[in-house]
């Protein structure tokens, strides 16, 4: 099975995981309370938490979770392209910043929370529907007690690189939670 075979399975058997799950959504506060931001990431991948409707409608997936790592794949389409004949940057934020923020996600504590503050894209290679997967993975280098910064690539079955990104992202209490 080559690269791309075993990342298409891969995807099979996350999507499966996800929709036997509760679906697309947001978390209720009580579904989250007293979790960390790694147990709400882990909760999400293992169906038992809503995941972000915008997944199915720019058609990415969340594959892998672990501390101060998130692995994003997905595959572009021709509703994606822009007018001339490639992926959109848009869908190449989107989902960059999708494995950035929950990278950092997965570093909060229960009672604490973070919002982008700073997003920054790099695309160094087009993108076509042609290329039938893509993996954004995003790794957090600083998680602090008020900003955390993070990085990440978007890569090809092959190693191709398409794009990367970086992002700083303001930590703070959650209003109605206790902090750790």
């Amino acid at each position: 099975m080559n690269a791309l075979e075993t990342w298409i399975e891969e995807e099979r058997i996350v999507r499966a995981r996800l929709e036997a799950g509760v679906g697309p959504g947001v978390a209720t506060r009580e579904q989250i309370a007293g979790k960390t931001g790694l147990e709400v990431m882990q909760g999400l991948l293992s169906g038992e938490l809503p995941y972000a409707s915008i997944s199915k409608t720019l058609n990415f997936v969340v594959m892998e979770i672990g501390p101060g790592l998130a692995v994003f794949q997905g595959t572009p389409g021709l509703d994606h392209m822009n007018p001339l004949g490639t992926v959109h940057g848009g869908w190449f934020a989107t989902l960059l910043d999708s494995a950035l923020g929950c990278a950092v996600h997965t570093m909060m504590p229960p009672g604490r929370g973070y919002t982008t503050a700073d997003l920054s894209v790099k695309l160094v290679k087009a993108l076509t529907p042609q290329v039938q997967r893509v993996r954004a993975i995003g790794q957090v280098v600083h998680c602090g007690r008020q900003l955390a910064t993070a990085e990440a690539r978007l890569v090809g079955p092959d190693g191709t690189l398409y794009a990367h990104a970086s992002t700083a992202c303001l930590v703070f209490e959650m209003p109605g939670q206790t902090p750790a």
